[in-house]
């Protein structure tokens, strides 16, 4: 794989500056790669369904998340990567201390990124995987869309 930005770990920091959303939730991640990152998140009550299971939407979200910025790592500068499908199978419920996500690109396209996540719950030393996920990043070019 190739990232036709060098300086793709401090454009992926920036986006992550002006990410509200991944701050609402607490989700920090914690390796950048070229094709590939991964983050954690702790569990907390507001994070939480029934049962304290994680819920659904957080799960999601956090496969969107990382494989969004792993197909980010490989765009020209400039560029943005939008989310074009995401499938999930949720496998277990996410009912550890915290949870970790997975994202990396399959195959690199000029246009279209295809990624994988997978997110696992952790308590202590023990990790279960509770969902996998498949995706397609879109590129964005410069003035591709307007306002």
């Amino acid at each position: 794989m190739k990232a036709y930005n060098p300086n793709f770990k401090e454009v992926i920091r920036e986006h992550l500056e002006g990410q509200h959303f991944m701050k609402l939730i607490d989700f920090e991640l914690d390796v950048i790669e070229v094709g590939r990152v991964e983050g954690v998140l702790h569990l907390e009550r507001k994070h939480k369904q029934q049962k304290g299971f994680a819920h659904g939407g957080l799960v999601a979200t956090l496969a969107d998340i990382t494989a969004g910025f792993a197909a980010s790592t490989l765009v020209p500068e400039g560029h943005n990567v939008v989310t074009g499908e995401l499938k999930i199978s949720y496998l277990n419920p996410g009912t550890g201390e915290k949870l970790r996500a997975k994202g990396w690109v399959l195959k690199q396209g000029k246009k279209i990124n295809f990624c994988e996540a997978e997110v696992w719950s952790i308590t202590g030393k023990d990790s279960v995987l509770i969902a996998k996920a498949s995706a397609s990043m879109i590129t964005i070019f410069p003035g591709e869309f307007k306002r």
